[in-house]
């Protein structure tokens, strides 16, 4: 299937969707309709060729839900289908269907605009939930919804090594689970982001696959790009090529709008500062964590970002995090961190190497298991959603209270 981030669906209640199929292959399109038969749709329309786009007013002009396009007897001719029919039509789903389940093609399937691809043998399951998926998209189509931009919270490392992945990742999966997984995670770093290896997480896809198609990149491309974490955290992850060439800064903003449309709470792990989306991201968000340790580099460093970019900030928009912080072994003091940040810190992140190495080694996040670490995620996550834990749960639930 194309939603590589969907629950399943119930077909309770979903009216009967009217189907266009599209095969030069007879046998082919009467498998397809044999699959189809016992769900809520209707195959109203057989075509027995590819359309051209001069060809394409009958379907459209029908008032059809949906559109099934084999691509197996000519794939690029079918590819060039998909492409006009969703270059034409409004909120028609144009689902693709073959033998095949390669990366490059179901790629290739997204960027002309197909959102769903069912694999045969048809299993009916996966029918039933792509059938559910348009009906769905058909509805929000007839009764648009106004979209409320979720909070934005961006993290930022005042050096490289300063530990932003680590801090972010985590982060966002205590964000999840104390938010019904209603979080997700944006890793912009294109040369070397690892939060999805971070998390133990396989990607299908990455962000470089949003940024490369900007005119059509929307909320259901968006969807299909994100990897399910079981925290219920939603990421968009990192390429695993170092990414060659440049993005625009527009492409970047869409992806995280889509992302705030999507979820209440979005992350995003910007590594250390790019000049380009510095001024652009640190004002869209709702607050901005610059993680540093304590060493004369990072704190100065983490100086020099806060008199550039957070002198009339407001006092909750900066949120300093020291990470790695182990206060008996300190060579500088409170007194000269608060002088050298210029406020004191808000969080500290304890150096709990033996956890830190534990999930390096077995891909758990740290914010999932019970430890100094994880508490303080927690605590970062409760503040950022607005949330409190009564005094008395935290003392029954610590190793360390």
């Amino acid at each position: 299937m194309m939603s590589a981030y969907s629950s399943d669906a119930e077909l309770v209640g979903m009216a009967s969707l009217s189907l266009v199929l599209i095969s030069p292959d007879e046998q082919r399109r009467r498998s397809m309709a044999q699959a189809m038969a016992g769900s809520q749709a209707t195959v109203a329309c057989e075509i027995a060729k590819y359309p051209e786009i001069d060809e394409l007013g009958g379907i459209l002009e029908a008032d059809h839900d949906a559109v099934v396009v084999d691509l197996d007897p000519d794939p690029e001719r079918a590819l060039d289908a998909v492409e006009n029919i969703c270059a034409v039509s409004g909120g028609l789903t144009v689902m693709v269907y073959s033998a095949r389940a390669n990366h490059e093609l179901l790629v290739r399937c997204m960027r002309a605009g197909a959102r769903e691809f069912l694999t045969e043998p048809l299993a009916p399951n996966a029918v039933a939930e792509a059938l559910v998926r348009a009906s769905a998209r058909r509805d929000e189509v007839r009764r648009p919804r106004k979209k409320i931009a979720g909070k934005l919270f961006v993290f930022i490392g005042a050096k490289g090594g300063a530990g932003v992945t680590t801090v972010a990742s985590n982060f966002a999966v205590a964000l999840a689970r104390h938010c019904g997984g209603k979080a997700g995670l944006v890793d912009l770093n294109l040369a070397l982001g690892d939060a999805a290896l971070t998390l133990g997480l396989t990607p299908k896809f990455s962000i470089l696959d949003g940024l490369q198609e900007g005119t059509r990149l929307d909320s259901e491309f968006f969807g299909a790009l994100l990897t399910a974490h079981s925290s219920g955290l939603a990421v968009l992850a990192a390429p695993d090529q170092i990414a060659t060439g440049s993005v625009s800064l527009q492409a970047v903003m869409k992806l995280v709008t889509l992302a705030r449309e999507q979820f209440p709470y979005v992350v995003v792990d910007a590594g250390s500062l790019q000049s380009e989306l510095n001024q652009t991201l640190i004002e869209a968000a709702n607050a901005v964590y610059l993680v540093t340790q304590v060493s004369l580099a990072d704190l100065r460093n983490a100086n020099r970002i806060i008199r550039r970019y957070f002198q009339d900030s407001a006092p909750d928009h900066l949120q300093i995090v020291l990470n790695r912080y182990l206060a008996r072994a300190l060579e500088i003091d409170e007194a000269a961190i608060t002088k050298a940040l210029t406020r004191p810190p808000q969080w500290k992140i304890p150096n709990d190497y033996p956890a830190a190495r534990r999930a390096q080694n077995t891909g758990v996040a740290i914010a999932s298991e019970e430890s100094q670490m994880s508490r303080t995620f927690g605590d970062m996550a409760r503040k950022a959603a607005g949330q409190t834990e009564p005094q008395a749960k935290r003392k029954k639930f610590s190793l360390f209270g």
